[in-house]
């Protein structure tokens, strides 16, 4: 179901979802309602420092807005890696803010809140957001496949330890050691 502002609800079809992002495209039927969209804006133009608006839905207590910065840029989290991403900004992301849009200061679309680190499970201003520019292109391959179709390699890589980097005689520990290949 989809319950707007006005508490209209609609039943919803799931075109496709995302499970490793939590990131999912509904479709339903407006039924002659008018209906405004907002503007995707440009994540690679975010910096460090850019107020931030983020939009969310916290505990079902309905609609909140709280403002920020974006305190990181292209934030691991949680073992990600090669899949997303994140902008970070110490704008409040509380539980059930995940989905919600994470704005700039012209209105537009930088992120969709997925995430937060906290000990407590309030917001203590680590909040992350899957970058526009990449929701745009997984969005646009759930509405067409259903799913996300990531490019693989067929090797699996670790990172270059201190043991690693001596046994190979390398001067540092850069770069990845590719420690299997999938003989497929």
């Amino acid at each position: 179901k989809i319950i707007l502002f006005d508490q209209t609800e609609y039943t919803a079809e799931l075109l496709g979802r995302d499970p490793k992002l939590d990131l999912a495209v509904l479709k339903f039927d407006a039924e002659g309602k008018k209906l405004s969209s907002i503007k995707w804006g440009d994540s690679d133009s975010a910096r460090v420092g850019d107020w931030t608006i983020a939009i969310g839905n916290p505990l079902g207590l309905g609609g909140t807005v709280t403002a920020g910065i974006v305190s990181a840029i292209s934030r691991d989290l949680y073992g990600t890696g090669p899949y997303q991403k994140f902008i970070q900004t110490d704008a409040s992301i509380n539980r059930g803010n995940s989905g919600g849009p994470l704005f700039n200061t012209e209105g537009e679309v930088i992120g969709i809140n997925t995430a937060i680190v906290s000990q407590s499970g309030g917001s203590i201003g680590l909040g992350f957001a899957i970058p526009s520019n990449s929701a745009k292109k997984i969005i646009s391959q759930l509405k067409e496949f259903g799913r996300t179709k990531r490019g693989w390699l067929g090797v699996e890589i670790t990172k270059v330890t201190n043991d690693i980097a001596e046994s190979l005689e390398l001067p540092d520990t850069k770069g990845a050691f590719v420690s299997s290949i999938n003989p497929d």
